[in-house]
């Protein structure tokens, strides 16, 4: 089996598949920033992984890829059993295929307001 799942909804797929890339797009950590530079969803993982997914979106908008284009993900998260309460976030962001990912929970990130960071792998 390549994907697994979690309360009926798809957590993580173990293989993807990429043919015809013709550009890699590296993005790197995207944490719950304002445009202003100030911390989104203080103490709220829910908000902070909305916050990140919106970062990723516009990044990748601004190379012209999609969300669709993502084949990777490497998060870190605060609080593991925080960010498992919301898988419909991951599927939100990232699709009905999930691409490939790693989770770690660390001690802290850049600042300590901040519960979730996530750099992303895309091919177009």
């Amino acid at each position: 089996m390549h994907v697994r799942s979690r309360g009926g909804l798809v957590t993580m797929a173990q293989i993807v598949t990429v043919e015809q890339a013709t550009r890699h797009i590296f993005l790197s950590g995207q944490l719950a920033r304002a445009l202003d530079g100030s911390c989104v969803g203080k103490g709220d993982m829910r908000a902070q992984m909305i916050q990140v997914g919106e970062n990723i979106k516009a990044g990748l908008q601004a190379v012209g890829a999609t969300l669709d284009d993502i084949v990777k993900t490497a998060t870190f998260v605060t609080d593991m059993e925080e960010f498992l309460k919301h898988p419909d976030l991951r599927v939100r962001y990232f699709g009905k295929d999930l691409p490939t990912s790693t989770t770690v929970e660390v001690r802290r990130l850049v600042h300590l307001d901040f519960m979730i960071e996530v750099e992303v792998t895309a091919m177009v």
